[in-house]
């Protein structure tokens, strides 16, 4: 079962740009593979760092909210500090790696 939360074009702003601390969003599709690397990663980094809000957002379904943070490839994933975009990381990438950005 995952931890993440589903975000939606309409659900983005209420959800990630107004929440306080860390949001973290993995902008992804049914159809990509490296997507579906990256998916139990998140869900693991999101039972251990229960501060940090982590989300998913399917691009075919939300294109207004991939195409506002100019998402080009997936999976991406974007974080946010307190509502504002602070890192970006794209393509299917180690535990390592990302969880060396929930600690920055």
């Amino acid at each position: 079962m995952s931890n993440a939360v589903v975000v939606t074009d309409t659900t983005f702003e209420q959800e990630i740009e107004k929440h306080n601390g860390l949001a973290v969003v993995d902008f992804w599709a049914t159809w990509c593979g490296p997507c579906r690397m990256v998916a139990p990663i998140l869900d693991q980094l999101a039972a251990e760092y229960r501060t940090a809000k982590v989300a998913k957002l399917d691009v075919d379904a939300n294109q207004q909210t991939a195409m506002r943070f100019n998402v080009r490839s997936i999976p991406t994933i974007l974080f946010f500090k307190d509502g504002k975009l602070v890192d970006t990381v794209i393509g299917a990438v180690p535990k390592a790696k990302l969880e060396s950005k929930f600690k920055e």
